[in-house]
């Protein structure tokens, strides 16, 4: 049986802190991701609309 968290098409859930803090986004970033998905998203949600900064 799948659980209500792997049953969201992106897969598994990630909390938008985790999220920022494992892909170093800024704290920009991280505000504009929790007004668009609120403190829950799926991983595909997140990595399809993270945006990062060029560090070269």
């Amino acid at each position: 049986m799948v659980s209500p968290e792997k049953a969201t098409m992106g897969g598994e859930l990630w909390s938008v802190f985790d999220f920022a803090r494992r892909y170093r986004l800024t704290i920009r970033e991280q505000n504009r991701l929790l007004m668009l998905f609120g403190p829950v998203a799926s991983a595909a949600e997140l990595l399809a609309n993270a945006r990062r900064t060029q560090l070269i």
